[in-house]
Parts: structure tokens; C-alpha cells; sequence
């Protein structure tokens, strides 16, 4: 639509509508006026009449006269728009008698019964009822009358509908003059307005045409329009402003098509993980395909004082050409004070593969072609430099262009060195436990299943130890658990020296390691374990301003198919041994004779039976251990831990849950905790979450949902009250059908957790396909998180990874003031651990922090 179109018709539309408008608010007001008008009226006639029939009265009327007059005031307005009736009441009528008149409506009885007057207003008329109130000297006259009572009802109507019909009418008339005039000042004034805009906007086009390339902008000028108006002289200004900031930025087509071709080749995808050399490589390639490009470097910072420089070739150089380069590149390094001292960045050279031909270049093209971008703070990878030796360094604008096209570079280069590191640190520890650096208990078990079957299927023996730590609590809590982990440390050094190759050696878990010795004969066995004893006894951790400590361990052996014939008895027998040991005096090898192997099976049958006992007669109890918000430092969960009570004493769980899961009632045994976790939570109406340990087999059962909706309602707590923490370390084979139990629990309004992430790849498969809201890190990761920057790196992008996921992190294992600052710095959202809290049987008991 042109300007003077839109201003024509709005122009005309504002005609109108003001033209409506006045008609309709001149009609309401001149209905008001002359309805209030017409009210007053009303009022002095009805005054009039009846003070004129009043003073008639006065002189003693007769009925006959009465009549008369009546009549008369009626006929004296038949021919106007008045009307006037007068009405007898009963009072009257009783001492003088009816007379013919119309019959009382309901405002005639209102106003009869009331005594005030009574006004309606129909439409295009008004109505006034004026009742004729008796006073004493009207009982002189009327013997049934008394003061106050009406003795009739003086009505006026007046219809002013035609007036007001007139008085429209009229107004129309004097609008349908004046519009043509109005119309025709704005037809006059639009024309004039548009020929201006027109003729400015007609130069402005012209000369906006006239722009084919980024030179064509030199000669744009927009001060030379003037449109008459301010508004239209100030946007014309803006649009100079914009050309000149525009002539400074702008870039030709072909350069920009050079640019997104570039930054098309910088697409990270999974492949990267594999090799960042190799995609590196590829990268390079893929440049070349835009622009010749010799050379890609990087710069990466590998200590505090120690850097990699990564020198990627498109083509093999020759001896000259790589020496001119690497010279040139060492002093262009130099030059940033961080690396002055050369022996610190050390050179790695990638030769491309499948590419003929050699590469020589001279000095000149060495020196000129290649551009450099160093950062004074280490990017996402440790990247802090990144360079080419490219053709663009010839020319001015393609120069700018690979000026940004670095800075992008230097972030997807680190990226991709970043994401390559993180993958191998997951992967690595998947299979690892982060503090010893040894096989952690997950892969101990698939290691342990594998031999059983290897050593059934080729008929040869094989031994299981169980190590447990002596005294390692009063390590812990006399010297911390810095030294505490160093100990750990120098055990796991220490035993692996005393091992032979092959022998597979993993920490179980706290202060206990297994160790699998495969094909072997008890007696060489026997004398592993010796050696073992000896190296740990002759082991010294050093602690300063105290003398070192020395290392003592009790063993536990068993022997594959001696003294059992699957994996599970084996371990079980193992541990009662390593108990053998440490309650014959510590720091020796539990090695069963025959008599022994019948008393370790009788022993494991009772126990066993110990245990069936404890379920059957309800001495399975829970234990409490809060966890804390670290931003409003309150409890706000906690969580349920197993404990067997016997004789007085509250056993661990990881004392008996194996021989409940021999028994086959490890259900009852959770069913049992849960309904006793909840009831506890709702006695002491506790509103934050409740942390149930879950093993993904439990799901598995038919019976399991029934069983759990049952328990919670009668515990009267809500499901989302709830979280079901599972671990990996206890897994179903089919993870699709531990999907679709897992969402049956989430429909069902139960939230869930991954326990101990970080201390396997399992928990990332479990992150991946389950609807988690809360990680809770594997503790080995918090204990060291003030030593370790491995560690720390860890636990910083597991945080990140779950923000980025927006699920909730709970660190584990905080035991000193110092880590719980250092989390919360870090963005922790919760803590758990003996800082916090340890496990109470009471819900709440002994908490140094309040609760919700």
C-alpha cells in the first residue's frame, strides 16, 4: 500500500469515526439533558396542579366541581406532549365515593403506599408520580383522612421521542455539510505530505539501487534527502550513519562464501573421540579445500610449566622446509614471556598419510604465510596458541577473515583435544578405581565370573584372595584421611610389586582389595600370600611430625573348584577366612585345612541361617545418614542404609547382604527396610527426600511394584517424597527391560538416582536412557578433591554434565569442612558424608544442621 493511499484512508476513517462518535455522544447527552429536564418539569406541574386544586378545595368544593376540574386539567393538555391525570385515592373514595379513572399499576400502588414521589423513564418519555399526602386541616374535609395518609396521586407523562427524532435529524444535516469540506482539507494536506515522501523516498531508492558491490558504498549519501519533516530527516540521518559503519565492516560475497566454507569444516561429531590427531588431519585437509593451507599448529598446556606443540602437515616437508618452519614457530613462541624457556614446549610433527609428493617452501613463504594467535589464559583443552601457514596471509580481507577464523579454530581445536582426554578418562575409569589406580569392584566381578568359566571349561585351579586393611579406621581418624588415602595408595603400589604377571588385583571397596590368581595350586598360592604379608609389613607411609606407619593386612584364601564351584561361594568362603585371620591375631594368611573347609561351610551356613532368622524376626533396621543443601545448609534428605541387629550390636550391611542374596530374600530384606525407613519418616513428619537404595535385579521381580505401592501407602509418605538410588555394581543383562521398570517407577511418581557415578561406564549408560534426577559421584573422587586436580577435573564436569541435564548432584564421602567449602564453591548442590552426618537409627538424630 503507497503512503498517500494509507493516509487518504485513514484519514477518512478518522473522518468517520469522529463524525460517529460526536453523533453518538451529542445523542446521549441531549437524551440526558432533555430527559432531566423534562423530570423537572414534571415536578413543578404535578407542584402546580395540586396547589391550585388546593386553593380551589379550600373554598369548599362539591363532588360535581371536583369532577370538573379534574376533567379540565386532563383536557388541557390533549393536543401536547403532556400529559396530566389525577387520581383518587381509597381514602377519598371512601368518604366521597369512586370516580371513573384508570387502574392503579404497580407504580401508582408504589407511590400510594410509599408517599414519595415516584419517577420513570421509558423510552423517549418520562413519567412522574406526585402523591397528594393528607395534612390536618385536610381531616376538616375528609373524615376518613388522618395526617400522612395519600389521598391520591397527581401523574404527568411527557414524551419527548419526537424532539429528539428533530434534533438528530438536524444534526445529521450539519454533518453531511461539513464532511465534504473536512474531507477535502485532508485530500489536500495528504497530496502535499505524500509528494514530499515521494519524491525523497524516489532519490532514496535510485540511490540504494545504484549499490552492487561494497565500493558502491563509498558514494551512498543520504544527507542530500529532504522529506519536509524532522522524523523523516532524522531516519534519513541514521541511514548515513549506518552506510558509514557499514563501509568499515562489509566484505565481499566471494569472501564471505570463503568464510562459511571454512567454518563448515570445523563440524565435531562422535568420530572425533577416536583420534584427535586424526581429525586434526582431516581438518587440515578439508581447509585445503578452500585455501591452500601448509600447516596447522597448536599449543597445549600439559603441566604448570610444560607445553605440547602440535605440528599438523598437509603435505611431507622436506628436511629444510620443516626446519625453517620449526625455527620460525619456536621464535614466534619465544616471544610470549610464558615460553621463553624452550626446553619446556616440547615439538610433536604429523605427517599426513596417502599424500604424494613433497613439500618445499623457502624462508620468505615460511615467514609470511603463517599467522599465530596466542591466549593469556588456557582455553577448554589446555589450548593456549594456535597457527597456520596459509596463501590468505597475502591478502588484506581474506587476513581479517583468518584473524576470526583462528579464534574459532583455537576453541574446536581444544574442544576436540578436550572432548578426546574426557573420553579416555571415562573409559579408563570405567574400568578403574580413580585412587589406586587398580581394577575397580565391578570389573573384579566380570573378571572373576570369566575365570570360573575358563578354569571350568580347561580343568585347572585357581585362588581367590579377600585382603582387609588392620587398623585402618585408627589411620583415618588419627591422621586423617589424606594419609589415609596415601596408605591406601602404598598398599596398592606395594602388593602389585609382590605379584606375578598376569595375577589380577582390584580394591573391593573402603580398605578392602581381592586378588585372583589364575592356575595355580594352593601351595603356590600360599606363598603369594606370604609374600604379600612380608612386602606390606616392610611398607612405611610417612606423616609429618609422626613417626611412619607400617602396613598390616589379614588374608583370606580360597581355591577354585576346592572349596567352591562358582563365584559367589568362592568369595563368601574367602571372606570368612580373611575373618579367620584377623581374629587369630591380624596380619596373617587364612588358609583352610580340611577340617577348617568343613568349618568355614558350617560357619557360612549359619551365618546364612543367622540371617534368615534376622528377616524372619523382623531385626533388619534402618539407618538414617543425612544429606545436605550446601546453598540453604539444611538437611533435606536422607538416606536409608541396612543394618542387622544381633546381640546387641548393629551389623553392617556389607557384612550379611551377600548371604541374604545366597538365601534368595533379599527382597524381603528391602521390603522390610522400606516399610520401616517410611513409617519412621512420617512419625516424624519429615517433608524432604528419602534415599532407598534399589538393586536394578529388585525390579525384575513380578511382584515388585505391588509389594512397593502397598508399602507406601501405608507408610503415608508421598512418592515423590522418594528416590531410588541404583549402582552399578549389581546389573540386569537386558537394560531395555531395566528401562521400562525404571519408567514404570517414574509413572508411578518415585524419583530416582544414580548412586557411585563415576565408578564405572555403566552409569552412563544409565544416565543416558533413564529419567534421572539426582547423581550422587562416587566418594573417591570428593576425598581427593583438594590434592587431586585429576580428581577435581572429574567431579567438575560431572557437575556440568548434570547441569547441563538439569539433575541435581549429591557428593559423597565429605569429611572435613575444608571439601564441603570447596564443593559448595564449585556449584555442589548437596553433600553426604560424615562431616554431615553419620548414620543414626534415629530419623534426625544428632544432626548439626536443621532440617526441613
Amino acid at each position: 500500500m503507497r503512503i498517500r493511499t494509507f493516509i487518504l484512508a485513514a484519514s477518512a476513517a478518522v473522518t468517520v469515526g469522529f463524525f460517529g462518535a460526536s453523533y453518538f455522544v451529542i445523542g446521549r447527552i441531549l437524551d440526558h439533558t432533555v430527559r432531566e429536564n423534562a423530570r423537572e418539569s414534571s415536578n413543578a406541574l404535578a407542584q402546580v396542579t395540586f396547589t391550585g386544586m388546593y386553593q380551589v378545595m379550600s373554598t369548599g368544593w362539591k363532588r360535581k366541581q371536583a369532577e370538573k376540574f379534574i376533567a379540565a386539567v386532563r383536557d388541557s393538555a390533549k393536543d401536547t406532549p403532556t400529559q396530566l391525570q389525577i387520581y383518587r385515592g381509597p381514602v377519598v373514595a371512601k368518604d366521597y365515593g369512586e370516580i371513573e379513572q384508570p387502574p392503579f399499576d404497580e407504580a401508582l400502588r408504589e407511590a400510594l403506599t410509599t408517599g414519595k414521589p415516584v419517577t420513570l423513564s421509558p423510552a423517549g418519555g418520562v413519567r412522574y408520580l406526585m402523591p397528594l399526602v393528607a395534612n390536618e386541616r385536610c381531616e376538616n374535609c375528609h373524615d376518613a383522612a388522618k395526617a400522612g395518609d395519600v389521598l391520591g396521586i397527581i401523574e404527568v407523562k411527557q414524551d419527548f421521542a419526537p424532539l429528539l427524532e428533530r434534533a438528530r435529524a438536524d444534526f445529521l444535516v450539519w454533518l453531511a455539510l461539513l464532511s465534504p469540506v473536512l474531507l477535502g482539507l485532508a485530500v489536500v494536506a495528504v497530496l502535499r505530505v505524500s509528494r514530499k515522501l515521494e519524491n525523497s523516498i524516489a532519490g532514496v531508492d535510485t540511490a540504494v539501487s545504484g549499490v552492487n558491490a561494497v565500493a558502491d558504498l563509498r558514494t551512498l549519501e543520504f544527507s542530500r534527502f529532504d522529506a519536509g519533516f524532522d522524523e523523516f530527516n532524522r531516519l534519513f540521518a541514521h541511514l548515513g550513519e549506518l552506510v558509514e559503519r557499514m563501509r568499515a565492516v562489509a566484505v565481499d560475497k566471494h569472501v564471505l562464501r570463503f568464510e562459511i566454507g571454512l567454518l563448515e569444516k570445523f563440524v565435531i561429531t562422535s568420530e572425533v573421540v577416536r583420534d584427535w590427531g586424526e581429525y586434526i588431519a582431516r581438518l587440515l585437509a578439508e581447509i585445503n579445500t578452500v585455501m591452500t593451507t601448509h600447516v596447522l599448529f597448536s599449543v597445549f598446556q600439559v603441566g604448570d610449566e610444560s607445553y605440547d606443540l602440535e605440528i599438523f602437515w598437509s603435505q611431507t616437508p622436506s628436511a629444510d622446509t620443516k626446519r625453517m618452519l620449526e625455527e620460525h614457530v619456536r621464535r614466534l613462541v619465544a616471544a610470549d614471556d610464558r615460553f621463553s624457556e624452550l626446553s619446556q614446549v616440547a615439538l610433536h610433527h604429523h605427517m599426513p598419510t596417502g599424500v604424494s609428493g613433497e613439500l618445499a617452501l623457502d624462508a620468505q613463504a615460511v615467514a609470511l604465510h603463517t599467522k599465530t594467535l596466542l591466549v593469556e589464559n588456557p582455553k577448554i583443552g589446555g589450548i593456549v596458541g594456535i597457527g597456520v601457514n596459509a596463501s590468505s596471509a597475502d591478502d588484506d580481507t581474506l587476513r581479517l577473515v583468518m584473524d576470526s577464523i583462528l579464534s574459532t579454530m583455537l576453541n574446536v581445536v581444544g574442544s576436540v583435544k578436550a572432548i578426546h582426554k574426557y573420553t579416555q578418562d571415562m573409559e579408563y575409569y570405567a574400568t578403574r578405581d580413580p585412587l589406586t589406580d587398580l581394577y575397580n569392584r565391578r570389573v573384579f566381578w566380570e573378571l572373576f565370573e570369566y575365570e570360573v568359566a575358563r578354569a571350568t571349561r580347561h580343568g585347572y585351579q585357581f585362588a581367590l584372595m579377600v585382603i582387609d586393611l588392620d587398623n585402618f579406621k585408627l589411620v583415618n581418624d588419627g591422621y586423617g584421611h589424606a594419609i589415609g588415602d596415601r596408605y591406601l595408595q602404598s598398599l596398592a603400589y606395594v602388593v602389585k610389586q609382590a605379584l606375578r604377571p598376569g595375577d589380577i588385583f582390584a580394591r573391593y571397596g573402603g580398605d578392602e582389595f581381592v586378588l585372583l590368581l589364575p592356575d595355580v595350586k594352593q601351595e603356590e598360592a600360599a606363598n603369594v600370600a606370604q609374600r604379600v604379608l612380608d612386602t606390606v609389613r616392610a611398607m612405611e607411609v610417612a606423616v609429618p611430625d609422626a613417626a611412619p606407619i607400617s602396613g598390616s593386612v589379614s588374608i583370606g584364601l580360597a581355591l577354585y573348584p576346592v572349596h567352591a564351584d562358582n563365584a559367589k561361594d568362592l568369595f563368601l568362603f574367602a571372606d570368612n577366612m580373611m575373618y579367620k585371620a584377623k581374629t587369630a591375631g591380624k596380619h596373617q594368611v587364612g588358609i583352610p585345612n580340611e577340617a577348617e573347609v568343613a568349618e568355614v561351610f558350617r560357619d557360612m551356613t549359619e551365618t546364612t541361617v543367622q540371617v534368615v532368622n534376622a528377616v524372619n524376626e523382623g531385626r533388619i533396621v534402618p539407618f538414617f545418614q543425612p544429606i545436605m543443601d550446601l546453598q540453604g545448609t539444611r538437611v533435606v534428605a536422607f538416606e536409608v542404609l541396612s543394618r542387622l541387629s544381633f546381640e546387641g550390636e548393629h551389623i553392617e550391611a556389607g557384612r550379611f547382604i551377600e548371604y541374604a542374596e545366597k538365601a534368595g530374600i533379599i527382597h524381603r530384606l528391602d521390603s522390610m527396610v522400606m516399610e520401616k525407613a517410611l513409617q519412621a519418616a512420617a512419625a516424624a513428619k519429615f517433608k524432604g527426600h528419602i534415599f532407598i537404595n534399589l538393586s536394578p535385579r529388585a525390579l525384575a521381580l513380578a511382584d515388585f511394584m505391588q509389594t512397593l505401592k502397598r508399602i507406601v501407602a501405608e507408610g503415608g509418605i508421598e512418592p515423590g517424597q522418594i528416590v531410588f538410588e541404583i549402582t552399578e555394581r549389581d546389573t540386569v543383562k537386558n537394560i531395555v527391560i531395566l528401562e521400562r521398570l525404571v519408567g514404570e517407577l517414574k509413572m508411578a511418581g518415585f524419583k530416582l538416582a544414580i548412586d557411585d557415578f563415576g565408578s564405572g561406564f555403566s552409569s552412563f549408560q544409565y544416565l543416558r536412557r533413564f529419567p534421572v534426577d539426582f547423581l550422587k559421584i562416587e566418594g573417591d573422587f570428593i576425598v581427593n578433591i583438594l590434592e587431586s586436580q585429576k580428581d577435581r577435573a572429574f567431579v567438575q564436569t560431572i557437575r556440568q554434565l548434570a547441569a547441563d541435564l538439569n539433575i541435581a548432584v549429591i557428593a559423597e564421602h565429605v569429611e572435613s569442612e575444608e571439601v564441603l567449602a570447596e564443593l559448595r564453591a564449585m556449584g555442589i548442590e548437596m553433600a553426604q558424608g560424615y562431616y554431615i552426618g553419620r548414620p543414626e537409627k534415629e530419623l534426625g538424630g544428632n544432626l548439626r544442621w536443621p532440617m526441613v
